[in-house]
């Protein structure tokens, strides 16, 4: 992060932290709740962008997706889940093998720690099946509470709060909260929004924070929730070059901009 990242960062907090002191936490959720229905209505077709079959295969995506881009996983998952298919052939897998399949997604090596110790796991506690419980997915190596909100609310349907780098950085620039941990960013979310929408706001703000609302300098200019935003203004202001900067986004680009 750059040291005009960082100022920028610093600059929205403090605009919206002082927009928060007068907003009372009735005015907060409705607002919170209004912009989550601009959102709705901006990006439709939010979803979870790793492609998928089962429970599993979304399990093992979402642990190669740490530090690598959605496309780059949607590459690697079809060799990979082809040639593992259940949680027996992880547990049993071959780790110089398992490791050139996804060495790619970096972090190769943890991540095969991770994929071989999961499968283990589901083979060895849960009859090979992913549990449907939060604390019973916390239990398995490797998996946060990240990974485990995204399995529940997109393969199981039970919502919840995936709390990513850019789920954070957009409720904290959109003034529903000023923490910087996932666990207490998630908590906030969760009491401002109804519990039916705490899955789809998730792929909301993300796609919002993939397409518009980057990291390094955000889109103000055209961003069409700038006027519930306590932060417009710290990115481009100009619309022409700001709609240039949405319009150069890379579908299933992750990494931020």
């Amino acid at each position: 992060m750059t040291s005009d990242t960082r100022t920028g960062e610093r600059t929205a907090l403090r605009t919206a932290t002082k927009a928060a002191r007068v907003e009372t936490p009735i005015a907060l959720t409705r607002r919170a709740r209004r912009i989550n229905r601009e959102l709705a209505e901006l990006y439709p077709d939010a979803r979870c962008e790793l492609v998928y079959r089962t429970p599993l295969e979304l399990l093992v995506a979402t642990v190669l997706s740490a530090k690598c881009t959605d496309q780059r996983v949607n590459l690697v998952t079809p060799e990979l889940f082809a040639t593992y298919p259940d949680a027996r052939a992880y547990a049993e897998a071959d780790r110089a093998e398992l490791e050139n399949i996804i060495r790619s997604t970096g972090f190769f090596r943890a991540k095969a720690d991770a994929l071989l110790g999961i499968g283990a796991a589901l083979f060895e506690r849960f009859d090979s099946e992913v549990p449907r419980r939060l604390e019973h997915l916390l239990t398995l190596p490797g998996v946060g509470r990240k990974t485990a909100n995204v399995v529940l609310g997109n393969a199981f349907g039970i919502p919840g709060i995936t709390v990513d780098t850019h789920v954070g950085r957009l409720a904290r620039r959109l003034g529903w909260t000023q923490e910087d941990d996932p666990v207490r960013v998630e908590s906030a979310l969760a009491a401002l929004l109804e519990r039916k929408e705490w899955t789809p706001v998730s792929h909301r703000l993300i796609f919002h924070g993939r397409r518009a609302c980057f990291a390094r300098r955000p889109a103000c200019g055209a961003c069409q929730i700038r006027q519930s935003c306590p932060s417009n203004g710290i990115g481009e202001q100009d619309p022409e070059i700001a709609q240039g900067m949405i319009d150069r986004v890379v579908p299933g680009d992750v990494s931020g901009r």
